[in-house]
């Protein structure tokens, strides 16, 4: 599949902003599965000083500063993007999870011992005894790794309502797991949780799901703003994505910007200014197939 993305962040100020400082994750990665073709990014007021570059885990970051008053900033991607199918290899589907996380902890290969970052506590993603205790009961005594996954993936989705109202990019996960509401970025958070605290690795994943749907096709949860889902690792074969926003396994309608280990690893936009006041923000994406 091919597509065309145009992601827009637009920031309107009660009182001017002197000075900013800006760091934009907006452009969406290439590997195997997606190429991404075509990436432009246009802010407005123009930036005084502007550098790409890449961070620890790969993602394209965009730096830059506006050194002039301003009371509107706009920051625009456009974006085009191929995505393939990813097939799971018919060899993952029977690896027990015992051995997947027997082998993260005692395995001295350099590949495995880079993986454990993604078992550690990270900022938005700590330790609790409560995610433990919720996702035992999907990992049984010797069930795959992919079926205890896709087990908790269907109770997140069936246990915890989506509510775009309930939480802000701030909210606690403890929070989120307390009064069962939030967003897909909750949602990763909690399934990243419950996959840690069972002993094995898990990353954030964020990015884009299509727009438009053919007649067919039901609306995914997500569209028509950033997206965001998981990926558990598995030795020898690879990062398999979940969404548990929409109880999936992704396909070729999710397009992947970013990875880390949590939110904070992968903010599409964030930054520091000088001024006074009070500022409202606008996001809007559209992502189609072309």
């Amino acid at each position: 599949m091919k597509y065309k993305i145009i992601h827009n962040t637009h920031y309107n100020y009660t009182n001017s902003v002197n000075l900013c400082f800006n760091e934009a994750r907006l452009t969406p990665r290439s590997f195997e599965q997606q190429k991404c073709t075509k990436s432009e990014l246009t802010v407005d007021p123009e930036p005084t000083h502007f550098r790409e570059r890449k961070d620890f885990f790969g993602n394209t970051v965009y730096y830059f500063t506006i050194q002039r008053p301003h009371q509107d900033l706009s920051v625009t991607v456009l974006s085009e993007v191929e995505v393939k199918d990813s097939d799971i290899p018919l060899c993952a589907i029977g690896i027990e999870w015992e051995g997947v996380q027997e082998r993260l902890h005692s395995d001295q290969h350099a590949d495995i011992l880079e993986i454990r970052q993604y078992i550690l506590d990270s900022p938005m993603v700590q330790d609790m005894p409560e995610l433990y205790s919720y996702a035992e009961s999907s990992f049984t005594k010797g069930c795959s790794l992919l079926e205890a996954v896709e087990a908790l993936i269907t109770r997140l989705y069936t246990d915890f309502t989506y509510d775009p109202n309930s939480t802000t990019v701030a909210t606690p996960l403890k929070d989120v797991f307390k009064h069962g509401r939030g967003v897909c970025q909750d949602f990763a958070h909690l399934g990243i949780g419950c996959i840690r605290s069972m002993g094995l690795a898990a990353r954030y994943v964020s990015g884009y799901i299509e727009t438009v749907t053919k007649p067919d096709q039901d609306q995914l949860v997500g569209a028509g703003a950033s997206h965001a889902w998981f990926s558990v690792y598995l030795p020898d074969i690879g990062w398999v994505d979940f969404d548990p926003t929409n109880n999936q396994i992704p396909t070729n309608r999710h397009i992947t910007v970013a990875w880390g280990r949590d939110y904070s690893d992968v903010t599409p936009l964030k930054g520091v200014v000088f001024g006074s006041g009070t500022h409202e923000i606008s996001v809007s994406v559209d992502c189609r197939v072309v």
